[in-house]
């Protein structure tokens, strides 16, 4: 028989109780240190993101005018969005064709050209021109338009119809306003659009290990073949993740075409999201406005969602297999 003196239990016991307090001391520092690092975040997402919704919610379920009075709780502005407002289908697929267009020619194809052909040229003119392309974005969204509104300008003074008339012989001045707005915001937010995925793109295609360009090169191939098999397999997650931010982005933002078009000519420019802040803020329809920012959000979240199912965002975020300690 194997005896066990009462000291060893003694001290057998008060190490497992060592271990014990060192576990209970490791959880506290962990949740302490989440409530220090995530707690601010929390609650600013909580305070900008989950109570507007809320108070979103509620408005919607009432008749809110200008007045901000509130006489009865009613589901009138839900009626109203599937039965009464005939120029919804109009505002939607122009929303549609707005964000596919803004962000097919430009947030994504170009921003990627982009960032291609300034990392495929000498690094410092590649940074100038970077840099220069930045320049509307780091300036105010009033000063980008007013240069808009200089360029589109339909008499002979605007820098458009100057160079078709000085270069090209044309002699009517062209409207771009009149004649073709749609295209016209998406060539002004799709040409600051194209800076942020150029950013991202030049970014993924600089962290591309060197010696896979090498490697190409030894084997023969071209520039086009190193573009195809080097460099766009590497920019999957970039170009997943510019294609769904802005796709949120484009949805709900309205800014440039407020001051460039304010939604016209007789709304041929008026965005869903546009759509809301005039209903709302201008015509002081604030129940209604909130019942269609409700589906505005609704919107978004499926978009998320889906873009996140279709590029399999999942995998980007899954547990590496290698630790490095």
């Amino acid at each position: 028989m194997i005896w066990i003196k009462e000291n060893d239990v003694a001290a057998v016991t008060e190490n497992d109780l060592d271990v014990r307090r060192r576990l209970r001391s490791a959880t506290w520092r962990q949740r302490t240190n989440l409530f220090i690092f995530l707690g601010p975040a929390i609650v600013l997402i909580f305070l900008l993101y989950v109570v507007p919704v809320i108070v979103d919610i509620f408005i919607s379920f009432t008749d809110m005018g200008r007045s901000l009075a509130i006489n009865e709780f009613t589901t009138k502005q839900y009626e109203k969005v599937f039965a009464g407002d005939k120029r919804l289908p109009q505002v939607i697929g122009l929303t549609f064709v707005y964000v596919f267009g803004t962000l097919a020619v430009f947030n994504v194809t170009f921003g990627l050209v982009l960032a291609i052909l300034t990392t495929a040229i000498p690094k410092t003119s590649g940074i100038f021109f970077r840099g220069v392309w930045l320049l509307p974005r780091m300036s105010p969204s009033v000063l980008y338009i007013f240069l808009w509104i200089w360029v589109i300008d339909p008499s002979e003074f605007g820098l458009l119809n100057q160079i078709l008339t000085n270069l090209f012989g044309v002699v009517k001045p062209v409207d771009l306003m009149t004649n073709a707005p749609v295209m016209l915001i998406i060539f002004s937010n799709g040409f600051i659009g194209a800076s942020m995925g150029m950013i991202i793109f030049t970014s993924a295609i600089r962290s591309i290990p060197e010696h896979l360009f090498h490697a190409a090169r030894v084997d023969g191939a071209g520039g086009l073949a190193i573009v195809r098999h080097v460099t766009l397999p590497a920019l999957r997650w970039p170009i997943s993740f510019i294609t769904i931010y802005q796709t949120l982005s484009l949805t709900v933002s309205f800014e440039y075409i407020l001051l460039l078009t304010k939604g016209g000519p007789f709304f041929d420019t008026t965005v869903y999201a546009l759509y809301i802040y005039g209903r709302a803020f201008e015509n002081g329809q604030y129940a209604y406005g909130a019942a269609l920012a409700l589906f505005l959000i609704v919107i978004g979240v499926a978009l998320a969602l889906l873009g996140w199912k279709f590029f399999d965002m999942k995998k980007l975020l899954q547990v590496p297999r290698i630790e490095v300690q």
